[in-house]
């Protein structure tokens, strides 16, 4: 399956970028741990922030920002089989989590939930 992960980014942090860097790192821990399970995590934050740079943001929150960083993981989950919900407090997972819902998608609010996925590797 291809999961989403759903987490804080900003939430919390006030902006300061250590704090960023730290929700950024429990998201991706929880992207290792979906990986490990067989499955492909994926992260919005990993498409939304290369966008926003390219389209010439100069801060977070500002009008660039807004356009893509929420916009670019709803439209993610499109492609997803699921979404994990990880982390504290965050108004934009909580949306992603009503987004798959609303687009019948797997909602998962703990890692146990998500089942281990053998991987066999192709033969020639």
């Amino acid at each position: 399956m291809l999961i989403l992960i759903a987490g804080p980014y900003r939430s919390g942090t006030n902006d300061d970028p250590t704090l960023i860097a730290q929700n950024m790192h429990q998201m991706e821990e929880a992207a290792l741990a979906v990986y490990r399970k067989g499955h492909m995590p994926v992260c919005g934050e990993w498409i939304a922030l290369p966008l926003i740079k390219t389209a010439g943001a100069t801060q977070l929150g500002d009008a660039i920002f807004n356009e893509l960083f929420h916009p670019a993981a709803v439209r993610l989950i499109d492609h997803c089989d699921g979404v994990l919900r990880v982390g504290g407090s965050s108004a934009g997972a909580d949306e992603m989590m009503r987004e798959a819902e609303r687009k019948n998608k797997l909602q998962f609010w703990a890692l146990s939930e998500i089942a281990d996925q053998v991987f066999t590797a192709p033969t020639d």
